[in-house]
């Protein structure tokens, strides 16, 4: 596949901590089949072999914080593509990504492309959230662009960076402005290593109060979004649930920790009449991860259709 007037893509990778998983993922920012692809680290005051890594690949890198939207914003200002891409550092792309994004985006007036995502990694939990990824492939109430033009990231004035949470959907729903936006046939493989309950927990916990400001934020738009346990997704794919119904017991279990978690911010927060200040802590929580390649989870939801 090939392009023939090649614009730079700039592929922004937001890191903290991230010496197990990054080398994969930019090492497929590199095999990609489109030659014009730049290659941006933000790193977030790593203390482990990040930097190290970051600066064996990538064409510039950056150290700067809070949270992930600065971080993004800043790549974003950094880069000097006419396309931007943003992942994370757990998340190895398949070789076509760049190439097939750009060619939607030519191919029409869009501002963003969707890019499918699959979960991979070790154990039962993660098998569980690989059946659950499988349920949103082509819904647009639960994917998030991750590919745009220059012009409609800065129109939209980039990520909020009031969110720690939500801010990939509360940017793409700006952009489309409710348009359906194309997707890519090429995915992102995303790492989440070996998945257990007091890290899904302490995540979401951390999270939450992003989640809960794009919902004050989008209001019932951000319903569909947000709900973690009643969403159409499942009852769309209700049969694939249903040859699998162990799998989909521990679906549902990960999806009430994580809103136990949201609850318990939710309470806190109106306890306190405020969300508590985390602007210093790292966005990066306890990891039980190991690492893995972009092999399917144990019982792929893809592989079970």
């Amino acid at each position: 596949m090939s392009v023939d007037r090649q614009e730079i893509v700039s592929v922004i990778v937001t890191t903290r901590n991230s010496g197990q998983t990054l080398q994969a993922c930019l090492e497929s920012v590199r095999r990609q089949t489109y030659a014009a692809t730049e290659l941006v680290v933000v790193d977030n005051h790593s203390s482990d072999a990040t930097l190290e890594i970051a600066t064996r690949f990538a064409d510039k890198v950056a150290t700067i914080g809070p949270e992930r939207s600065a971080q993004r914003n800043h790549g974003a200002s950094l880069a000097s593509g006419a396309f931007l891409l943003f992942i994370d550092a757990d998340m190895v792309l398949d070789p076509d990504v760049v190439t097939e994004g750009v060619l939607a985006l030519e191919a029409g007036t869009v501002p963003a492309v969707v890019i499918p995502e699959e979960t991979v990694g070790q154990g039962f939990w993660t098998a569980c959230r690989s059946l659950e990824r499988g349920c949103y492939n082509g819904d647009d109430s639960i994917e998030a662009a991750r590919f745009y033009t220059r012009a409609a990231f800065a129109a939209a004035g980039g990520f909020d960076t009031d969110l720690n949470g939500g801010e990939d959907w509360d940017l793409s729903r700006r952009v489309a402005r409710g348009r359906r936006l194309p997707r890519t046939r090429a995915i992102i493989h995303h790492d989440e290593g070996r998945t257990r309950l007091r890290t899904v927990y302490k995540k979401r916990r951390y999270y939450a109060p992003g989640y809960l400001a794009f919902a004050r934020k989008h209001g019932r738009g951000a319903i569909a979004q947000g709900n973690p346990i009643f969403r159409a997704a499942y009852v769309r794919n209700w049969r694939t649930l249903g040859r699998h119904p162990l799998l989909t017991a521990g679906m549902f279990t990960l999806k009430a920790v994580e809103l136990a978690a949201v609850l318990d911010v939710a309470v806190d927060t109106r306890v306190r009449g405020r969300v508590r200040d985390r602007s210093n802590e790292v966005y990066a929580v306890a990891d039980d991860r190991e690492r893995t390649g972009p092999a399917p989870a144990t019982g792929d939801a893809r592989r079970r259709r």
